[in-house]
């Protein structure tokens, strides 16, 4: 049976969730990355000149190899999102699609990912957990004190769709740090800690569906359609690519195409922790495949910790044992509220996306950001979550 649960292993805490641990953007990368720190600040300006690839190729090919033996993890993870903004602003910010991409990105993009055990390409992590900072760093993370650092466009409706991900992230640490003691309460039979921890769990979950109600105060479906989406997806299953992209100059691909998922929300791992707690499985269908493909684009060390989760927990077959009604409508509670949260997902995928005008290349509103008809599968998944409610 796997060890007791300690957040620290996982680079998660309570107070900051599986968002970063230190102040974004107070590190300072060294003078070889300059020039790629100024073309990502930059993008907002390139990007609307219609030619932002003359000044992306432009940019010299650092030798990275130093770097990523010795930098620090912000160091290293900085440095991914300027380059991961790139290399989509690349990608995504001319009306044609290219065919590769040039070795001043693919080379220091593919060997950022490889150190950082992700994808050559912009991941959730990059673009939420590591892109923001509190404008007042002794207050707290929430949607009035946080600002997004690295943009595309720089746009209100960008940076606050970006940001309300950011307060979630947030305050589902308390969620989040209340697994391993659930899971021991549980093992241990110990109906009063197992009480209390639901609890704190259904209250979190209040929080954070409140601060997910929030997104259309200022990010407008319209506006996120044609300014906010279009740079975020990613080459695998994107007609407007064909087989991928050639990382040029990155000699281990063979010259072959590469295709990797685009960023999306369901790489956040907060979801997939509570259904591993809560003992929520899926039935096999194409979003189910694209999620469980979905798990390395996280972070190794939040991969890690969904598994030990759902290997570890022995929740929902106690709560079912117990016989305890209170203890029965706490954890069907808690599926609620995720589900609840599914519910939303769907109802803003249907807004902000399918019912958006088809006519942006490669912006399909039948296809998610990772790749997949998303529609039909979120519908089934939240009534599977629904389903496991525990009846007495």
């Amino acid at each position: 049976m796997p060890a007791n649960l300690n957040l620290s292993d996982y680079d998660i805490s309570k107070e900051r969730g599986y968002l970063c641990a230190y102040d974004a953007a107070s590190v300072t990368l060294p003078s070889l990355l300059a020039p790629a720190v100024e073309a990502a600040q930059a993008l907002p300006r390139t990007l609307l000149t219609g030619r932002v690839r003359r000044f992306l190729s432009a940019l010299p090919v650092p030798d990275l190899a130093g770097f990523c033996a010795e930098a620090s993890d912000p160091e290293l993870r900085s440095a991914m999102v300027r380059y991961s903004f790139m290399v989509q602003a690349y990608v995504w910010g001319e009306a044609e699609a290219p065919t590769s991409l040039p070795a001043p990105l693919a080379v220091p993009i593919w060997a950022l990912a490889k150190r950082l055990g992700q994808q050559p390409l912009l991941p959730y992590s990059a673009y939420v957990l590591d892109n923001w900072d509190r404008i007042d760093r002794k207050g707290p993370i929430a949607l009035d004190n946080i600002w997004m650092i690295q943009n595309f466009l720089a746009g209100q409706d960008e940076a606050w769709f970006v940001l309300v991900h950011v307060a979630i992230e947030a305050r589902a640490g308390e969620m989040l740090a209340e697994i391993p003691a659930l899971i021991e309460a549980a093992d241990r039979q110990d109906a009063s800690a197992v009480e209390t921890s639901l609890a704190r769990i259904r209250g979190v979950w209040d929080d954070v569906n409140a601060i997910f109600d929030r997104m259309p105060e200022r990010c407008d479906p319209y506006i996120y359609f044609q300014r906010v989406r279009p740079y975020i997806h990613g080459w695998k299953d994107n007609p407007a690519l064909g087989p991928g992209l050639v990382y040029e100059g990155v000699a281990e691909t063979g010259g072959k195409p590469q295709a990797f998922r685009g960023q999306t929300g369901s790489q956040s791992s907060i979801v997939p922790a509570m259904d591993a707690l809560f003992g929520i499985g899926h039935a096999g269908d194409p979003l189910r495949t694209f999620l469980d493909e979905l798990h390395i684009y996280r972070p190794p060390a939040h991969r890690a910790f969904i598994d030990a989760v759902r290997a570890r927990s022995g929740l929902r077959s106690y709560v079912e044992a117990a016989g305890s009604p209170v203890l029965r409508e706490l954890y069907n509670d808690c599926v609620m509220r995720l589900t609840r949260f599914r519910t939303r997902h769907l109802e803003y995928a249907a807004s902000y996306i399918h019912k958006q005008a088809k006519d942006t290349a490669g912006n399909d509103t039948d296809v998610g950001t990772g790749g997949t008809p998303f529609m039909k599968y979120l519908k089934k998944h939240r009534d599977e979550a629904e389903a496991h409610l525990l009846r007495g």
